[in-house]
């Protein structure tokens, strides 16, 4: 084999390091002071005009010696080790069974209906009216309501209650959904994982993006129900999945069965492989 002296590669630069470093000092002034931003700009462009210039309209390159060196390959091992009763045992799909799709509709409806307790559970005691939690829900949706007092907020309102219902509803059917993914995983702890760890995550995501996406829920919000709420939604809609009857995966089947269309020839060969 001819191996050459020299090869062509890309020429060194140093100009994309000069341009991530602009942009990282604008992201930085944006919390700090105008004149960080106003330096970031001039660094990443002049990094952008130079890392350009390097490969518009021809790209640099430079010819660098190849340097032979023999490789040998070595091992001290004087077998392959095989692992005992590897050939008899059949490939595993995990997880094994999982949960239907109606499962996690009905986790999700019962959950829904367990919130929507809590919450006007916490609207009643806290004197702001069994509406409140409901409207809170849909606070960005209605710019007005920035200015209104938590009375206000906890009168019933028909357009309110005709956009919060469906919302409520489709993200308690969505996280049912989830739960009936989820909790196969963990099969012996379904109230650990949907009624606890779930919940404290995305409470926990909620509250620390809140006060960007919707402040007047933020301002408003009472935490202490609202994990109290999404705790009861995991714990409710995790033991209706949970008691669901499971089914067998159909990974080991092949597309063509699972997609429903009819191959009987294809089938039969399937059903006689499967045969022990």
């Amino acid at each position: 084999m001819n191996i050459p002296e020299k090869i062509e590669v890309p020429a060194p630069t140093a100009w994309p390091i000069v341009l991530a470093f602009g942009l990282i000092l604008v992201a930085a002034g944006l919390v700090t002071a105008a004149s960080v931003s106003i330096l970031g700009a001039v660094l990443a462009v002049v990094g952008a005009i130079g890392w350009f210039r390097q490969v518009l309209p021809v790209e640099s390159h430079e010819w660098v010696p190849v340097i032979r060196q023999e490789i040998a390959i070595q091992t001290s091992r004087e077998s392959v080790e095989r692992v005992a009763g590897i050939g008899v045992v059949p490939r595993a799909w995990l997880p094994v069974q999982i949960y239907p799709i109606s499962a996690g509709i009905k986790g999700g409806l019962a959950g829904a209906a367990a919130m929507a307790l809590l919450a006007a559970a916490y609207g009643i005691l806290s004197g702001n009216g069994i509406w409140y939690p409901m409207n809170l829900l849909v606070a960005g949706l209605f710019p007005a309501m920035t200015t209104e007092t938590a009375s206000q907020i906890g009168a019933f309102n028909l357009y309110r209650f005709l956009v919060a219902v469906p919302i409520h509803l489709l993200i308690s059917l969505l996280v049912g959904l989830l739960y009936g993914a989820m909790l196969p995983m963990l099969p012996r702890r379904p109230v650990l994982l949907g009624g606890f760890a779930a919940p404290l995550m995305w409470s926990g995501l909620i509250y620390g993006t809140l006060s960007f996406v919707n402040p007047v829920m933020n301002q408003h919000i009472n935490w202490v129900w609202f994990v109290a709420s999404q705790i009861g939604f995991g714990i409710v809609a995790g033991l209706v999945v949970a008691v669901q009857e499971r089914i067998t995966t159909r990974q080991n089947v092949p597309l063509i069965v699972r997609m429903g269309i009819e191959a009987p020839g294809f089938v039969e060969e399937h059903e006689e492989e499967m045969k022990p």
